[in-house]
């Protein structure tokens, strides 16, 4: 556990003191080239396809880093996605104000990250944005400090969040309302960014007591001496958390290209999934997380949990989504009230063309 102290401290500095934006899990990346252009065939290095076209599409695709991330690993080192015809670079984000103004600018093509953050690209920003496809039900927990019992203990304390405004930061306020808390007046929010920040932050700052994980992090904070005081399935209820979303614009001009993506991604699900490779995916959780095997076996088993973790075929959940849209428009007071109907952020006909591809 000393070598995950030296680098949540290591990498909490790094981003709470400069800022930084490249990714404290994978080496810095250039911004590479834009889709439509082309990149070097995987199959020209370790690891490609079988039968790799010479020159492959490439896309940037924009993640925090973390477990939901799982098929997209999968298929990147499996040459799932060089079968399509797609070469993926991986661009790791701080937080969700750097990963929504990274996609508005144009500076990577998609993004996989809580559908929460499209529906405040699109409220907040003006930005034509959509979504099309599910992802997992976040497996988020919500975690304090050992000294807090309750959630009245977090009265006149901090809670770490990413953007105070987006997905776990609103079930976050909405569980603490729902005992009588609000943000503002009985406690306050502090935006660390990204889960290991706030895993940071929680283990190095007394005042810092609460804060929601998801696994590999919610396994390591427990590790330092943290708890839980619940899953947020149970204390919210069902939720579309991570998902694929980009610029509507974009999706329209490269349909062809943005439903190879998601039928790479639904076969890299279904490989992920499988029992049978289940010691693979550890270790493609593992190697890209840099976690004890202890941690990555959890990890996967937790992405397993129907209805909390992984989403079979990286399908979306509808109800889930109708559930943070309520959320926005209670805690946020967005719609006065009445949040307007799902469709005016999803898109799925690109995923409907995924499945098609593969034969369902």
């Amino acid at each position: 556990m000393i070598r995950w102290a030296k680098w949540l401290r290591a990498l909490g500095s790094a981003f709470l003191l400069a800022g930084c934006s490249f990714s404290p899990l994978s080496p810095p990346v250039s911004p590479g080239p834009a889709a439509g252009t082309h990149a070097a065939a995987p199959g020209q290095d370790a690891g490609a396809a079988p039968g790799a076209p010479a020159a492959m599409d490439a896309v940037r695709v924009n993640v925090f880093p973390g477990a939901s991330n799982l098929p997209l690993f999968v298929g990147v080192e499996r040459g799932v996605f060089a079968r399509y015809g797609i070469a993926v670079q991986i661009i790791n984000t701080p937080n969700s104000e750097s990963q929504r103004a990274g996609l508005a600018r144009g500076e990577f093509e998609i993004a996989q990250s809580a559908v929460d953050n499209a529906v405040a690209m699109v409220e907040v920003a003006g930005a034509d944005v959509a979504i099309v496809a599910g992802g997992d039900g976040s497996m988020n927990e919500l975690v304090v400090r050992p000294e807090v019992r309750s959630l009245n203990d977090v009265r006149g304390k901090v809670l770490v969040v990413d953007a105070p405004n987006t997905a776990y930061a609103l079930v976050a306020r909405k569980i603490l309302k729902s005992q009588g808390l609000v943000d503002g007046v009985d406690y306050r929010m502090d935006p660390v960014g990204g889960t290991p920040l706030r895993v940071t932050a929680m283990t190095e700052r007394a005042d810092c007591v609460a804060g929601m994980l998801n696994p590999p992090w919610s396994f390591i904070a427990e590790s330092k001496g943290l708890k839980s005081l619940g899953r947020q399935l149970d204390l919210f209820g069902p939720y579309q958390s991570s998902g694929v979303f980009v610029m509507r614009g974009w999706g329209q001009a490269h349909r062809d290209l943005l439903e190879r993506y998601l039928a790479a991604s639904v076969e890299a699900t279904r490989l992920a999934m499988d029992p049978a490779n289940r010691d693979m995916a550890v270790g493609v959780l593992a190697a890209r997380l840099k976690l004890e095997r202890s941690i990555a076996e959890r990890t996967y088993d937790a992405l397993m949990v129907p209805g909390w973790g992984l989403a079979a075929d990286g399908r979306f959940d509808m109800a889930g989504f109708r559930n943070v849209l309520a959320l926005r428009a209670e805690i946020e007071g967005q719609w006065n009230g009445h949040p307007p109907p799902p469709e005016k952020y999803v898109d799925l006909s690109f995923y409907d063309g995924a499945l098609r591809r593969i034969g369902r």
